[in-house]
C-alpha cells in the first residue's frame, strides 16, 4: 500500500564526515552529551540544527550551542519574570495594554501559527526556528523595551510575559519536555503537567503593528550601526536622527516616534525622502564586471564612468535603469551590477545605510548633552556598585559618590533622574572612599549601602 507521508533518518557522522564506529574511536556516549549539557539540548540539538534526514556532523561543542543560543535565553527571560513579579508581589497579572504589548501577543499568535504549520508538515525542524525566532524577539525587544515597567510593577507587562511564556511552553514541549513543564509548573499550574495541556491554538493578528514594529526595529538597527561606526555610546545622547522614510514607512516609524528616539537615545526624528538629501554619491566602476568587457579599454571606461553625475545614476538605478557611457566613440550602456555606489555623509553627521534605507545621526553635541551622556554614565557606574555589593533589584540605597568635579556637576544636573534609575533615597557628594569607576579618563568614587528596613 502506498504511504501518506515517509520520513527517512540520515546517518551521523563525526565533525570530519566520518561514521561513527567503535573500530575508529570515534563514538560519542549519549549519556555523557546529556550529564554535560541535559536532554533537552540534546533533543533541541536534533530538532532544529539541520532537517533530520540531512544526516548530522555530530560534536558536543554544538549541543552546547543549544544551551548558549537557545535554552538560556529563554530560562533567563523567565528568570527575569520571576525576578520582577517576586520583587513587585504581583498576585493578579493584567491584559495587554500598550501597543508593545499588543505587538507581544500579535507576535505570539503568528509563531503559533507557523509552528502548527510546520509540525503537521512534519516539519519540526522550521517550528524550532519559529519558536527560536520568537524567544529573542521576546528577550532583546519586549523585555528590554519594558524593563521600566516591570521595574515598576506594571501588571499589563506581566500579563502579556506570563502569557508569552506560558504558552511558549506549550509549543516547546514537544522539542524541550522538562525545560517546558518546570516553566510551565511554576507560572501556570492549572494542569498537572504541560504535557497533560492541548497544543495552542493562534489566536488574532495586529498586522498593521507588526509591520510599524518591523520597520521600526529596522531604522533602530540601521541607527545603532550609525553609533557604532561612529564610536559614540549608546548612553550618549545625541540631538537628532535623520531617517529615509516616506509613505507608509513613514507613518509607521511616526506611529513608534518615541520608541525609536529612546532606543537611538535622541531627542528628535527628522525625515527626508531620498537617501541622497543625506549626503554625496560617489560612482565607481566594478572592474570584476567591466574588466573583462573593456580589455585594455578599461583606463578610459574607468574615466568615462568617473565624469558620471553620481545623483543622476543614483537615481537611474534605483529605478532599475540603465546609464551610458563613451569609449573611443562607442555607446555602452551600464547597469546595477557594473557600478558601485558610496554615500559620504554630511559633514556632522554619521550614515548607515542598507538598500534604500538609511538613518543619519547628528554627531553634533552641545554642554546640556555632554552633561547628560556623563549622568548616564554615573548611573552605570552605580549599578555596576549595587551588582558588586549584592544588593537586590528592590533594595533601596543610600548613595554617596565623589572625585571629578565634571562628573558630579552632571550627577547634581540630573539627579532626579539618577535617583530614579538607581533606587537612591539620598545622594551626598562628598565620598571619601568607594568602588572607583573610570568615565572617559575621569575618576569616579562611588559608595552604596542598603538603606536601613527600605525595599520597593
Amino acid at each position: 500500500a502506498p504511504y501518506r507521508t515517509v520520513l527517512c533518518l540520515g546517518h551521523i557522522a563525526d565533525p570530519q564526515g566520518k561514521k561513527m564506529s567503535k573500530s575508529l574511536g570515534n563514538i560519542v556516549v549519549p549519556w555523557e552529551v546529556i550529564q554535560r549539557h541535559g536532554a533537552d539540548a540534546f533533543r533541541w540539538y536534533y530538532l532544529t540544527s539541520k532537517q533530520p534526514w540531512d544526516g548530522y556532523l555530530f560534536s558536543t561543542e554544538t549541543v552546547g550551542e543549544s544551551v548558549r543560543q537557545f535554552l538560556l535565553q529563554l530560562w533567563n527571560t523567565y528568570g527575569f519574570y520571576v525576578l520582577y513579579a517576586n520583587a513587585n508581589d504581583v498576585a493578579e497579572p493584567g491584559e495587554p495594554a500598550t501597543e508593545l504589548d499588543r505587538w507581544a501577543i500579535s507576535r505570539l499568535n503568528a509563531t503559533i501559527a507557523e509552528v502548527r504549520d510546520r509540525m503537521e508538515d512534519y516539519d519540526a525542524t522550521r517550528a524550532g526556528h519559529a519558536i527560536a525566532a520568537f524567544v529573542d524577539e521576546l528577550s532583546n525587544w519586549y523585555v528590554r523595551r519594558s524593563r521600566r515597567r516591570f521595574w515598576d510593577g506594571d501588571a499589563a507587562a506581566f500579563g502579556t510575559l506570563r502569557t508569552c511564556l506560558v504558552e511558549l511552553t506549550k509549543l516547546l514541549a514537544p522539542f524541550c519536555p522538562f525545560v517546558a513543564d518546570a516553566i510551565f509548573e511554576n507560572l501556570d499550574g492549572g494542569a498537572p503537567s504541560v504535557h497533560l495541556c492541548e497544543f495552542p491554538q493562534a489566536g488574532e493578528r495586529d498586522l498593521g503593528l507588526e509591520t510599524a514594529m518591523a520597520v521600526a526595529r529596522e531604522t533602530v538597527r540601521l541607527g545603532l550601526a550609525a553609533r557604532g561606526h561612529g564610536k559614540l555610546k549608546v548612553r550618549q545622547p545625541l540631538r537628532a536622527a535623520v531617517v529615509v522614510a516616506a509613505g507608509e514607512e513613514r507613518t509607521a516609524i511616526e506611529r513608534l516616534a518615541a520608541t525609536v528616539r529612546e532606543e537611538l537615545n535622541v531627542k528628535e526624528l527628522r525625515f527626508v525622502a531620498e537617501a541622497g538629501e543625506l549626503g554625496s554619491y560617489e560612482v565607481k566602476p566594478n572592474y570584476r564586471s567591466l574588466g573583462p568587457r573593456f580589455g585594455k579599454q578599461m583606463p578610459q571606461a574607468a574615466a568615462a564612468v568617473a565624469a558620471l553625475d553620481p545623483a543622476h545614476v543614483a537615481a537611474a538605478l534605483r529605478d532599475g535603469g540603465r546609464v551610458a557611457i563613451s569609449v573611443d566613440g562607442h555607446d555602452h550602456e551600464l547597469g546595477r551590477d557594473d557600478l558601485t555606489l558610496a554615500m559620504a555623509p554630511l559633514e556632522g553627521y554619521q550614515l548607515e545605510r542598507e538598500g534604500s534605507h538609511a538613518v543619519a545621526l547628528d554627531l553634533a553635541l552641545d554642554d546640556e548633552l555632554r552633561r547628560e551622556g556623563l549622568a548616564r554614565e554615573v548611573v552605570h557606574a552605580v549599578q555596576n556598585a549595587r551588582r558588586t555589593a549584592g544588593l537586590q533589584v528592590e533594595d533601596r540605597i543610600e548613595l554617596a559618590l565623589g572625585g571629578d568635579a565634571e562628573l558630579l556637576a552632571a550627577a547634581r544636573d540630573h539627579e532626579r533622574y539618577l535617583v530614579q534609575e538607581t533606587l537612591a533615597l539620598s545622594v551626598d557628594y562628598e565620598a571619601a572612599s568607594g568602588m572607583e569607576a573610570a568615565i572617559d579618563g575621569r575618576t569616579l568614587t562611588v559608595a552604596v549601602r542598603r538603606a536601613a528596613g527600605r525595599s520597593t
